[in-house]
């Protein structure tokens, strides 16, 4: 999980998405201030380990990994946002 703030969070993103390997992990950004009430925005790569370590390559200075309580608390506010989602999504269908 890496940690971009607002100005640079645009170029950050691009940076990853349009490099070779970087961009053929799962990729997603996220608004700070709606999962934790931060200011920036946290973007996750779900990849091999080679991918994750490329794309906070490119982040460099323009961000910071996410570790420890933070990572735990942004973690949950996911998983959450995934499973309002998923319910969502079966009150939609017809289901639950």
């Amino acid at each position: 999980m890496i940690w971009v703030p607002g100005e640079k969070h645009d170029k950050v993103l691009s940076r990853i998405l349009s490099d070779d390997l970087a961009s053929r992990a799962s990729v997603i950004s996220r608004d700070a201030k709606l999962l934790t009430g931060r200011e920036g925005y946290y973007i996750r790569v779900m990849g091999t380990e080679e991918q994750e370590t490329r794309a906070k390559e490119l982040v460099g200075e323009d961000g910071r990994v996410v570790t420890g309580a933070e990572l735990e608390e942004v973690v949950k506010a996911l998983k959450e946002e995934d499973e309002r989602s998923l319910s969502g999504m079966g009150l939609l269908f017809g289901g639950g």
